[in-house]
């Protein structure tokens, strides 16, 4: 290891700007050695994505690669295979945060409501999170997303069970902030164009925001991260060193105010390309075919 990153080490704690490659790949790997406190999970590979139906199979083989390397999965759904993830996860001593995919087709939200009842009531969701983004998106009314919350805990009266959406709508909906437990909240400077070197400070001010309506509850960030390839929101600009950085900066943050973190993603998924362009293919930790990116 270099001269320089030792020295960078002692005199601060996120100053990483003068660090070559090397000494930032040895960086992430230390971090995920340590293991990080949560990723986003899911198991599709290249050709699959939602309405895809999952195996047992493939579900063991994508989660053990990351399973040495974090201690908290966060799924997104419960139905076509992924309600096996939260059991599995646990066989192999990982918690859960249980994503619980709520949209406008209703029909499937009771799938995903029922399923997800009976995971939790196995014993395998640490945390329940009832919806993701479903404000931010419009998909239902903030009546029907609390409806929602309302049913699962009183059928699982002792789960954790909160909402995931992106920061500013806990702001904007304090029903919702109050009805949940914990505050799961998506946290992405990329999205809203920030500079990569101004990110760091720019997620924190995210997060604080969430905090300062939380009322004492938990604050999760339950997404961030930042892609390594596509076309640039704005000031921020994909590429390998500021993806790199963005993560070690988060985790280091993580560690020093005691910061949980779901970090997005485990695997570049191309499907994604579909709703958010070319950079929503470059998320993972991990290429598509399982390999690592930044170690």
């Amino acid at each position: 290891m270099s001269n320089l990153y030792q020295r960078k080490m002692s005199l601060s704690g996120i100053d990483i700007s003068g660090l070559s490659i090397e000494d930032l790949r040895t960086l992430v790997r230390k971090i995920l050695e340590a293991k990080i406190h949560g990723l986003s999970f899911s198991p599709y590979v290249e050709g699959q994505g939602p309405g895809t139906q999952i195996t047992e199979a493939q579900i063991r083989q994508r989660l053990g690669i990351i399973q040495p390397y974090v201690r908290w999965v966060r799924s997104f759904s419960c139905k076509e295979g992924n309600e096996q993830i939260p059991g599995i996860a646990a066989e192999n001593g990982l918690k859960n945060m249980v994503g619980v995919w709520l949209d406008n087709d209703r029909e499937q939200n009771e799938v995903e409501i029922a399923n997800a009842i009976e995971i939790a009531k196995a014993g395998h969701a640490d945390i329940l999170a009832v919806g993701n983004e479903v404000l931010l998106r419009g998909d239902i009314s903030e009546d029907e997303l609390l409806e929602y919350i309302r049913r699962v805990k009183a059928a699982v009266p002792d789960a954790v069970v909160g909402y995931v959406d992106a920061y500013f709508e806990f702001v904007d909906h304090p029903r919702v902030t109050a009805a949940c437990d914990v505050l799961l909240a998506n946290c992405y400077p990329f999205w809203e164009g920030c500079p990569a070197e101004h990110a760091l400070l720019y997620m924190k001010d995210m997060y604080r925001r969430v905090v300062n309506v939380a009322n004492g509850k938990k604050v999760i960030i339950s997404e961030t991260g930042w892609p390594n390839i596509g076309t640039a929101t704005k000031g921020a600009v994909p590429s390998f060193e500021n993806a790199i950085k963005y993560f070690i900066d988060t985790y280091r943050w993580a560690e020093q105010d005691g910061i949980e973190i779901f970090y997005f993603s485990s695997f570049d998924e191309t499907w994604k390309v579909d709703a958010e362009g070319d950079v929503g293919a470059y998320w993972g930790l991990w290429d598509k075919d399982g390999n690592p990116k930044y170690v």
